[in-house]
């Protein structure tokens, strides 16, 4: 027999497995030997008592054998390259869309301008300790996309474009840690992400898949309304049945390169704002009413919305027990994003709290064309780098003075490791932008007392938490309406935000390649 019961626990109970089956046992009213196996379902912190609680759904089994799932990598044969689809890009999208297209017997071939996930990280630490940029290898682009050095959150509302349960499994297969398949809101951190990314490479190599990096796909090879493939490096030719776009929400040039070539774009809502960090010692005791927090209970986050007028103002990837870290693309730009480890153990707490930006806020940038709000984005990223000393130091206010609109005397400390320049954001960031940022902290304030403090530190600029282009598809073929063999994918082409939803993506759109291929 098998049972499906809910429980409620101390922190420190839910975390002794012999506790939880006596609990299940007196819950069932059965003797805990008659209980063969226990399988968490889902795993939630309740803090809205006196007391936090872990709230946890088990399927117990009384007197029944536990058959696991077999495993989805037994599934996959090494294949044979008769038919071959050509993937742009390695992160989420392209790295699940390869191994699905290995379940169904086509050859990937994925081509990234980036370096692998190790070598990566002589670019990361350039861009923290020097404030030098590669254009081809930062947070953003590079093996296993923006989300392998930034956090690796695996938190989405995207469970209507797909199972969420064959991204999660195909991640523990490959090193995850098996929480992540319970619990509300699975991370795995920015220390565990690359050494999973580079065992699920070695399954695309393993089963006769093609990876090259440092490969920047610099146009693509059209005839008569079909895309027949790729041109690397602007010199290297490969065709293939079809392309899958997952080149990420910050490859400008590629959105360039399509323009060039007559692919239809269009531009679309994104988000734009500011990163706020506080002592997670703060955040705690506001969520948790306790002070330091129980040693069993994970960093405390929160999730905040305000409507001002008639827009949102939203936190957005937030980070417990996280870093700040500089997400620019290119030289001559400030970006920042967050990131935690593993363990969350860092003092500091971040979120990005963002501005939606409707195309017509945009309209004067760029022509008013497709790109008006990616030029806007630029734009912005890049009068706060002006602002500074020509490095990657973050213009930074207090969060106080940064409502009050005055600079700040001092900053508090910050994980950010370039640095932060004290600086007037309620002047450098768009009007509009900071005047809602500004109305929405005040609401979040009502929200959450104790969020509006000294303590807190605004950095700018949190521009990439979307693509503001999208590439336009079918919705059942998921092929590009006007280029026949062209599979737009992912973040950067507008139908994702966030890992999971972009594994998703990326198996979903290689599903409808092994159709077209078919």
């Amino acid at each position: 027999m098998i049972n499906v019961i809910d429980l409620a626990l101390a922190p420190s109970e839910a975390k002794a497995e012999a506790l939880v089956r006596e609990r299940a046992a007196e819950f069932l009213n059965v003797a805990p030997g008659e209980i063969t196996h226990i399988r968490p379902v889902k795993r939630s912190i309740d803090a809205r008592g006196s007391r936090p609680l872990v709230r946890l759904r088990l399927e117990v089994f009384i007197q029944e054998r536990f058959n696991p799932e077999p495993a989805l990598l037994e599934q996959l044969r090494p294949v044979d390259g008769r038919r071959e689809a050509i993937i742009v890009g390695a992160g989420p999208a392209g790295y699940f869309a390869a191994l699905e297209l290995l379940e169904r017997g086509i050859k990937p071939v994925i081509f990234d301008r980036g370096k692998d996930v190790r070598t990566r990280r002589r670019d990361l630490r350039a861009i923290q300790q020097f404030s030098v940029v590669d254009p081809d290898s930062n947070y953003c682009f590079g093996e296993g996309g923006a989300g392998t050095y930034s956090d690796g959150k695996l938190y989405t509302r995207s469970h209507k474009r797909g199972t969420i349960d064959k991204a999660m499994r195909l991640l523990v297969e490959h090193g995850a840690n098996p929480d992540i398949l319970a619990d509300a809101h699975p991370h795995i951190g920015s220390n565990k992400l690359p050494g999973i990314v580079a065992n699920i490479r070695e399954t695309v190599l393993r089963c006769g898949g093609e990876i090259h990096f440092d490969s920047r796909v610099t146009g693509l090879v059209l005839d008569k309304g079909k895309v027949l493939g790729v041109i690397v490096n602007d010199r290297e030719e490969r065709l293939a049945g079809a392309v899958i776009l997952a080149t990420g929400h910050s490859a400008r040039d590629v959105y360039a390169m399509l323009y060039r070539q007559g692919i239809r774009m269009e531009a679309k809502p994104f988000a734009l704002g500011v990163r706020i960090e506080h002592p997670q010692e703060l955040i705690d005791r506001i969520q948790y009413r306790q002070s330091p927090r129980e040693p069993d209970l994970p960093a405390a986050s929160y999730k905040l919305v305000a409507q001002v007028g008639k827009r949102g103002v939203f936190s957005f990837c937030m980070c417990p027990g996280g870093l700040v870290v500089p997400a620019a693309t290119a030289p001559g730009e400030i970006v920042v994003n967050g990131m935690s480890m593993s363990r969350r153990d860092s003092p500091f707490a971040n979120s990005g709290v963002v501005v939606a930006v409707e195309p017509e806020d945009v309209a004067a940038f760029g022509g008013g064309g497709v790109f008006s709000g990616l030029e806007f984005q630029k734009s912005v990223e890049q009068q706060l780098f002006l602002f500074g000393d020509g490095s990657q130091k973050a213009p930074a206010q207090r969060l106080p003075d940064f409502v009050e609109g005055k600079r700040s005397a001092d900053l508090p400390d910050c994980s950010y490791i370039p640095g932060l320049i004290p600086a007037p954001l309620h002047q450098l960031l768009p009007s509009f932008i900071y005047q809602h940022l500004r109305q929405g902290v005040l609401e979040f304030e009502k929200k959450m007392r104790g969020y509006y403090t000294a303590e807190a530190t605004v950095l700018a600029t949190e521009s990439r938490t979307s693509a503001p282009v999208r590439i336009p598809r079918d919705a059942i073929t998921f092929m590009h309406p006007q280029w026949e063999g062209l599979f737009p994918s992912g973040e950067g082409a507008g139908y994702a935000g966030g890992i999971i939803s972009a594994a998703m993506d990326g198996q979903n759109v290689a599903r409808a390649v092994a159709g077209y291929l078919s």
